[in-house]
């Protein structure tokens, strides 16, 4: 696999889950690190924690990207500090299960804004430096539920969807300029982001159902560096949407009853 050592990464969600996972591996492959996360606290703490065990820089930024000027600010930043980004790993997201009503308004734009506005901002405006340096790697973390959508999760289904369509074109419109641009869609992994209680996410990783953050973003970080145009860890990419497409819409539909009332 291609050496990566000395080149700078930019992670979304860098502070927990799927992101630190990018974090730790990427510093481990010998690339400076800089996080960005809302989770202040951890800021202070991870970028050195980083450093002293991989002896690379790292550093952290508290932003909210869920706001309109925050692709800008996040550019704005690392110029000002001269950090040139090979690579841009767009990890950042959230995700809520509930019917969709005025009263997950404010969740459903939020998560528009970090899953859509954002990403592509943030591709565009790094992906035009890397085509002028013809070098440059991308990653964009989207889901298994952008070929599954389904009531409760409406709007993160819908989200990850646009992601998956994204970066597949822009895999086209970057490659002749040797930048990379991999689409990675993970099934169930074991972070704290779909809030399942430890027994539940540990029976899940035993009976193979649920993968370990470890393992997919190593696979991720291999597409990466051979510039896939898209990485599919995990068996359920591929018998799951089958069997869901199989599935009567009145079965679906006494499933999503059964927990549509266990939310309301």
């Amino acid at each position: 696999m291609k050496n990566i050592s000395g080149l700078n990464a930019l992670v979304t969600g860098g502070t927990s889950g799927m992101g630190w996972e990018y974090c730790r591996q990427l510093a481990a492959k010998g690339c400076n690190i800089l996080m960005v996360s809302i989770q202040q606290d951890l800021l202070l703490t991870l970028p050195q924690q980083l450093e002293n065990e991989f002896g690379i820089k790292a550093q952290g930024l508290c932003l909210d990207l869920a706001r309109d000027s925050a692709a800008n600010e996040l550019l704005d930043y690392c110029h000002s500090r001269q950090y040139t980004v090979d690579i841009l790993i767009n990890n950042a997201g959230m995700f809520f299960f509930h019917e969709l009503d005025p009263s997950v308004q404010g969740k459903a734009f939020a998560m528009m804004d970090l899953h859509i506005t954002t990403p592509t901002r943030l591709v565009m405006l790094f992906g035009e430096e890397m085509k002028q340096r013809r070098s440059g790697y991308i990653i964009n973390v989207s889901s298994l539920a952008a070929k599954l959508p389904a009531p409760g999760i409406t709007v993160y289904a819908a989200t990850k969807a646009y992601l998956k369509s994204f970066s597949k074109s822009m895999y086209f419109e970057l490659r002749n300029y040797n930048v990379g641009c991999t689409t990675v869609l993970p099934a169930a992994i074991a972070t704290p982001l779909y809030n399942l209680n430890s027994k539940l996410l540990k029976l899940g990783v035993n009976i193979g159902l649920i993968s370990t953050p470890q393992r997919l973003v190593k696979r991720a970080i291999r597409g990466m560096v051979r510039k896939k145009h898209v990485v599919k860890p995990g068996a359920m990419n591929y018998y799951l949407p089958v069997l869901i497409k199989l599935l009567p819409n009145s079965l679906e539909m006494k499933i999503w009853n059964k927990y549509r009332d266990a939310i309301t």
